[in-house]
């Protein structure tokens, strides 16, 4: 086994790079990429050391660790960056602590606002119709409101 991977050269680290970028390509996400790095940087010393086989796959493997953890360290990819809309896809939430005028009354417990020309289901004790409620909390996509 030892006399096959010799005849292997330090330019199969190159090709796979190579293959690892255009997995890269392909892929969502940035991950490949660390590898690619990892398998050129072995490609190098392999070249600059001529190093044995059970060493270049000890040092591929130490940098592939390397590379992932500095790139997701360095890189700040989507879902990795504080948010701007903290809000997004949970707009509900935006509307805790403010106040709005009921358009229709509250019975049995339920009813309807109108924020922004979105009608939301809303829970609070019954009232009339022009009553200011202030919302407190929001429970699944209902909001939960109190009279002012």
């Amino acid at each position: 086994m030892d006399q096959v991977f010799p005849l292997l050269g330090h330019w199969v680290w190159f090709v796979a790079a190579g293959i690892l970028l255009m997995l890269e390509l392909i892929s969502p996400g940035v991950f490949f990429i660390w590898l690619a790095v990892a398998a050129g940087l072995t490609g190098l010393a392999d070249t600059l050391f001529g190093m044995p086989w059970q060493a270049e796959l000890l040092v591929f493997a130490l940098l592939s660790v390397a590379a992932v953890f500095g790139g997701r360290r360095f890189y700040k990819g989507p879902g990795m960056e504080p948010e701007d809309n903290p809000f997004l896809n949970r707009r509900q939430m935006s509307y805790v602590g403010r106040s709005f005028t009921l358009r229709e009354p509250i019975v049995d417990g339920r009813g309807r606002l109108t924020i922004e020309d979105t009608v939301w289901e809303i829970e609070g004790p019954d009232l009339a119709a022009g009553a200011r409620v202030k919302v407190t909390a929001v429970r699944d996509m209902s909001l939960i409101v109190t009279p002012l």
